[in-house]
């Protein structure tokens, strides 16, 4: 039985938006109002870095990282389609690569002769995608705890993929919106995780059939963004928390293989999510990977 309760989400959203300097901009893209925040302005002299959330989470997902990235950066900041803001349409695909073809359309009304992506889960599987879909190629692709990476080396990407994270990734309750808050930092209960489930919880179990949706978009060619990732792939970082227990620290061998060339830093004591546990560390290192790659 659900326990009715305030959603208080939406004012927080707002007040933290200004404390971010962070402009909210709204645009269509296939059918969809998207919803994204920009910061700074495009130039040939700074990169524009774009930041995608995972799965069942939104573009304040990135909260923590925008204070800590250089000022003269352009930042771009989306809500999915489906998810945070922006529109979700039962007839749509949400699929990995249904999605980076929206954000290919959506990106070309900028300079792209500086781009970088990031994603975190769900949106570093876009994110890998997407990098190899650009004319001309991202200058870097960044990956934290991504989604759609094989757990162990030669697995073949086009076998049929299957997931029982739906279980833990689509609260139906409030003892499951205590635990999805969980299971995405380290497994431990935590203070954050149990304030994010009070504040979040609200909105979420509202999404359900969406989720539900979304997830077996994603499910459906889980292993997508291992067919695109390899050798001739833009300059890569990877960014990984030991302790996950949504994308396993296991799928980071993968990378050795399919992308020896990858930068990989694993943090210690880290869940599924580095920029909001770990967001001094990570940032920084992202930000050393992008600023050795914008020329």
């Amino acid at each position: 039985m659900r326990i009715p309760a305030p959603n208080f989400w939406p004012a927080a959203r707002s007040s933290q938006r200004l404390l971010l300097r962070a402009r909210r901009r709204e645009t269509n893209l296939d059918g969809h109002r998207l919803v994204y925040l920009e910061r700074g302005r495009p130039g040939p002299d700074r990169p524009t870095l774009v930041l995608l959330h995972g799965f069942a989470a939104m573009k304040e997902n990135w909260a923590f990282w925008l204070p800590l990235l250089p000022r003269d950066w352009h930042l771009l900041v989306p809500d999915l389609p489906g998810l945070g803001e922006s529109d979700y349409r039962p007839e749509a695909n949400y699929g990995y690569e249904a999605q980076a073809l929206r954000l290919r359309t959506w990106l070309a009304q900028f300079p792209t002769d500086n781009l970088h992506l990031a994603g975190s889960s769900m949106g570093g599987a876009i994110a890998a995608i997407l990098a190899h879909k650009l004319e001309p190629a991202p200058r870097s692709l960044t990956l934290l705890n991504s989604a759609g990476i094989p757990e162990r080396p030669g697995v073949d990407p086009d076998l049929p993929f299957t997931s029982d994270r739906d279980g833990v990734l689509i609260p139906r309750d409030w003892s499951g919106v205590y635990r999805m808050f969980n299971s995405v930092g380290t497994g431990k209960p935590t203070l954050s995780g149990l304030a994010m489930a009070g504040l979040l919880g609200p909105d979420l179990l509202q999404r359900t059939e969406s989720l539900r949706h979304i997830f077996r978009d994603m499910v459906a060619d889980g292993l997508a963004p291992a067919r695109y990732l390899g050798t001739g792939s833009p300059p890569l970082q990877v960014q990984w928390g030991d302790r996950d227990v949504i994308t396993p620290t296991r799928c980071v061998d993968w990378f050795g293989t399919a992308t020896p060339e990858a930068e990989v830093h694993v943090f210690r004591g880290v869940g599924h999510l580095p920029m909001i546990e770990n967001p001094g560390r990570s940032a920084q290192v992202l930000q050393r990977f992008v600023q050795r790659h914008c020329r």
